[in-house]
């Protein structure tokens, strides 16, 4: 099973980055078939293979996932993703 763990600095009030992350989690939902749930400030996520969460800090936001046998060799592939989409709403 691999994992993946990266953060990322944002300059964002917590309601504003609450809003960018329900907008993301929205788009996991649609286009991944992800069932999320927010506890406390962070996203939990979750389908078949893959389970993770995305946790808004006053600072930070961090991702972290763990993946199945399944989407194991994608792990660079799935890395690359988030960190483009971290740096198109947080940057």
């Amino acid at each position: 099973m691999a994992s993946i763990d990266i953060r990322r600095p944002h300059s964002l009030s917590q309601s504003e980055a609450h809003a960018v992350i329900d907008k993301v989690a929205a788009r996991m939902r649609e286009k991944f078939e992800v069932k999320t749930q927010w506890l406390d400030g962070t996203l939990a996520f979750e389908r078949p293979g893959i389970s993770g969460k995305i946790a808004i800090g006053g600072d930070e936001i961090r991702v972290s996932a763990q993946l199945g046998m399944l989407f194991s060799p994608l792990k660079g592939m799935i890395e690359q993703e988030i960190r483009r989409k971290l740096d198109e709403h947080f940057a």
